[in-house]
């Protein structure tokens, strides 16, 4: 019995279609390849697949239909995969829905590493009561955070941001997604109150030592935000 993870992977172009499934194959999931938007959401609609790495670019349409597509029934993660990799391309991608965005060319082993911590996000699920990561322990049902053992003192907002960011591990967050989960719709533009509260949440959860910079909340220029504690 076949138990590797289906991935679908919509791309027209046949070359970067034959590496992919190369590349998926090789860390063990099973590609189930589509060149259109209408074949991929036929596809995903006949036996849904576990997550999709999706073109930006299609003959019938683009990446973002597709994602919206499958968003109207299912929360599987989605990658956008695009040679277009402008900031306005990026967030209009992330802002759709989906949960990341690599742009072409790409390395084999980033992909991968991409697509596997979107599909733990889906397996670990939103009830957990504390979130670890490296020296930063944030108790959600207690509504409090630790560094290092010692207490951090956050303000209300401060802490539903940092618990946004925390919940989606990895995951490249616009500005404008932020806004809307943490301040609700009418902030959505209010890029300024943002950068101030990750500012300040910065100088209480980072390293006092942050040579090589932020170590948690990692700044993707004009876009958004990720929460990491990769090196």
């Amino acid at each position: 019995m076949n138990d590797r993870r289906r991935i679908l992977v919509c791309d027209d172009e046949p070359q970067i279609l034959r590496a992919l499934k190369v590349v998926l194959r090789e860390a063990g999931f099973e590609p189930v390849p589509a060149e259109t938007v209408e074949e991929a959401l036929d596809l995903a609609a006949v036996r849904p697949p576990d997550a999709a790495i999706v073109d930006l670019v299609l003959p019938d349409g683009d990446g973002i239909d597709v994602l919206r597509g499958l968003r109207e029934w299912s929360q599987m993660p989605v990658l956008v995969l695009s040679a277009v990799g402008d900031e306005t391309a990026k967030v209009r991608a992330l802002d759709a829905g989906a949960d990341d965005y690599v742009t072409k060319p790409f390395g084999p082993r980033e992909l991968i590493a991409r697509l596997e911590a979107a599909l733990r996000r889906v397996g670990e699920g939103t009830g957990e009561p504390a979130i670890a990561v490296g020296d930063l322990e944030i108790d959600v049902a207690a509504h409090s955070v630790r560094r290092a053992g010692e207490p951090v003192h956050l303000t209300p907002t401060e802490f539903d941001l940092l618990k946004t960011l925390a919940r989606n591990p990895g995951r490249l967050m616009t500005h404008r997604a932020l806004l809307i989960e943490v301040w609700g719709p009418e902030y959505a533009d209010d890029n300024h109150v943002l950068r101030g509260q990750i500012a300040n949440l910065r100088r209480k959860i980072e390293p006092a030592d942050g040579a090589d910079g932020p170590r948690y909340i990692r700044t993707d220029p004009g876009v958004g935000y990720r929460f990491t504690d990769a090196p």
